[in-house]
């Protein structure tokens, strides 16, 4: 069993403070700068491999709008083209495998990637394609978002498909972020009562992640608890339940904490800023058009 978790709220100092903007001299036409002059600030670069949502709510474009919130560039490779709004998913056209494993190369053969996030994986084939990618570079950090199931109701990832990502991808995550509904169909465990969830954050490690963020949401009450554990021991973050229905938290919550981890903080405070990251983005988020999710404002 888990010993008492540290408690931790999001507190406004967690949240992502924007440094004073340097001013550069412009060369002129014809000029030639040297690029150990040039004084062009380093940027860690993130990679986000998932699916485009057409809403721009959740999925690649709430990554990149992420990256960019926390001061990181952002690059992508996208595994499947969906049609959605905020009242469900229409359509899905999944990439061929070696379209999304040609994506990562291209990246990684051009950019200094400092860590990695994953969604939306859609199949078996890409789940492998993905693994192989990344297995050649153990050394950047993995953000594993499991995703299963739309905001909706939508299956996004079959039973095969699920075996293979616990097979071939757990074993390579940094940080592993599932949801109630999702850690229950990776462990076996009713996650409804809140007694089995040291029990799942227990066997979710055991499939390999080194750390877990178990997402509360999808549980019942005014407070949501958000459990963090790695080698270091438990913590949980405490916020108030709000109401309404948000569509890519998820999506952001990874997203932010693989920016922190390129930025080189820890997994246990980059786990801690994006916690707050999100919750900032959700309490500015807005209704639009007739679905009536709340999409965040970041």
């Amino acid at each position: 069993m888990l010993p008492p978790a540290r408690v931790m709220k999001p507190h406004p100092t967690h949240m992502h403070r924007k440094s004073p903007r340097a001013i550069y001299r412009v060369p002129g036409p014809g000029s030639r700068v040297p690029l150990a002059e040039s004084r062009v600030p380093a940027v860690p670069v993130v990679l986000t491999i998932a699916g485009s949502d057409s809403g721009g709510g959740a999925g690649i474009q709430a990554d990149l709008k992420t990256f960019l919130a926390r001061g990181v560039h952002g690059t992508s490779a996208i595994t499947a083209v969906t049609a959605q709004n905020t009242r469900g998913v229409h359509s899905i056209h999944r990439l061929p495998a070696r379209e999304v494993q040609a994506q990562i190369e291209s990246v990684f053969a051009d950019f200094p990637v400092a860590a990695v996030k994953t969604g939306m994986l859609g199949g078996a084939p890409v789940i492998r394609a993905v693994a192989r990618a990344l297995r050649a570079h153990p050394q950047v950090p993995l953000v594993l978002d499991p995703v299963m199931v739309a905001t909706r109701g939508t299956r996004l990832l079959d039973a095969g498909a699920v075996r293979v990502l616990v097979g071939e991808l757990l074993p390579l995550a940094t940080v592993l972020t599932p949801n109630l509904p999702e850690a229950a169909a990776l462990t076996g465990i009713d996650a409804g009562p809140a007694r089995n969830l040291p029990r799942i954050v227990d066997r979710l490690l055991a499939l390999g992640p080194r750390a877990v963020l178990l997402k509360g949401g999808h549980g019942a009450g005014r407070t949501v608890r958000d459990l963090y554990r790695d080698a270091e021991g438990p913590l949980a973050f405490m916020h108030a339940r709000r109401p309404g229905i948000a569509h890519g938290t998820g999506c952001t919550l990874a997203a932010a904490l693989a920016a922190e981890l390129a930025k080189g903080r820890t997994p246990r405070r980059a786990a801690a800023l994006a916690v707050a990251y999100v919750q900032r983005a959700l309490a500015r988020g807005w209704r639009l058009r007739r679905g009536g999710l709340i999409l965040l404002r970041h």
